[in-house]
């Protein structure tokens, strides 16, 4: 059972930023020979979830910890709030076509979950509903993983002020303006309910163990999000294909 309440959102005690900046530089280039391997082995692709409540670094989290890698092979696709004609559809209807080839990596920026955690909140489907798409979910990421797809999923786990922060800094600091908006002042007053309805996703829907990444100190999430998908690459044992005679 996961309590986000007893999981830290800070790096362990005595973790030195600029080791850990270190680290992540040279995480790049072991990262980058492996997603080399994983196309040319051409066997298995890569499905990387990303979730947070709001201003947990999700964008963040790709700009860093998956730069190094080449954007022939890596894929970023964000779900926002449903169009008028995908609403026409069943939820997972517009997530199909977005799954990664064979050799590729495709990172979800909020992902199919969000179809269960904004209706929670907003109370606009049954229970009986919910756990449905929370079966559908589970059925589908056992068949993505029986196909050799590798699903990692992050939780991007912040605190209450570090998000407070992060807010007032869209409202402060020129580079981060543009991201603000009226609904922004609106994200505190639900903080509450999101953690309650993700409390819901994390349990319900582990088939595929979520990773919980601490996210209150960027230059830790950015590390932990780059070795947890080099270790998961590296179990995969990839190789490079015998020249054809």
């Amino acid at each position: 059972m996961i309590d986000l309440d007893k999981i830290s959102t800070l790096p362990p005690e005595g973790a030195v930023k600029k080791e850990y900046k270190q680290h992540l530089s040279d995480l790049r280039n072991e990262l980058f020979q492996l997603q080399n391997k994983l196309y040319a082995d051409g066997r298995y692709s890569v499905l990387i979830v990303l979730q947070g409540l709001d201003t947990s670094g999700k964008d963040g989290t790709i700009r860093h910890a998956f730069s190094g890698m080449n954007p022939q092979g890596v894929q970023v696709t964000s779900f926002k709030k449903p169009t008028e004609d995908e609403m026409k559809h069943d939820f997972l209807w517009r997530v199909y076509p977005h799954f990664p080839a064979k050799g590729m990596i495709r990172v979800f920026n909020r992902s199919y979950y969000e179809d269960i955690l904004v209706p929670t909140v907003h109370e606009s489907l049954g229970k009986e509903i919910l756990q449905h798409r929370a079966n559908l979910i589970n059925e589908l990421e056992q068949h993505l993983t029986a196909s050799h797809t590798l699903i990692l999923k992050y939780y991007l786990h912040i605190s209450v002020e570090e998000q407070k922060d992060r807010l007032e800094d869209r409202k402060t600091k020129p580079h981060k303006r543009w991201k603000y908006a009226e609904e922004d002042e609106k994200i505190p007053l639900q903080w509450d309910d999101y953690k309650s309805a993700y409390h819901t996703v994390l349990n319900k829907c582990n088939v595929i163990p979520w990773h919980i990444i601490p996210s209150d100190k960027r230059w830790f999430r950015n590390y932990t999000a780059a070795q947890i998908l080099l270790e998961e690459l590296q179990k995969l044992d990839l190789r490079y294909p015998d020249m054809e005679k």
